[in-house]
């Protein structure tokens, strides 16, 4: 069987493309930006704030949770959902080391 395109890529660069494609969707970082501020939310809130539909809330809080980046609780027909700050603090680590990683602090560059 052949290689797959991912396979030329180590597992660290493939986490962070993964990463950095769940957030890079305007309607993932304002649900974020509003549980960061009130620190808990109920799925209708959001839909009220972001002005999406809760079909469409649904769809961007499945992918951040699939990251493991919220958290949720049932309570009765509603989900709480939280920010889950442990892997908060994983994806800041791993996104300040690619950033900061930066040798060459003159502006060589053609």
């Amino acid at each position: 069987m052949g290689l797959i395109k991912t396979d030329f890529y180590i597992k660290k660069h493939l986490d962070m493309a993964h990463i950095f494609k769940v957030l890079g969707h305007p309607a993932r970082i304002a649900i974020l930006e509003h549980l960061l501020k009130i620190d808990t939310c109920i799925c209708g809130d959001l839909v009220d704030e972001i002005g999406l539909s809760q079909s469409t809330i649904s769809q961007h809080l499945k992918e951040l949770k699939n990251l493991d980046l919220i958290q949720g609780t049932i309570q009765g027909t509603s989900v709480c959902y939280c920010i889950n700050f442990s892997k908060w603090n994983e994806i800041s680590g791993v996104t300040n080391e690619f950033f900061n990683n930066n040798p060459n602090t003159a502006a060589n560059c053609c």
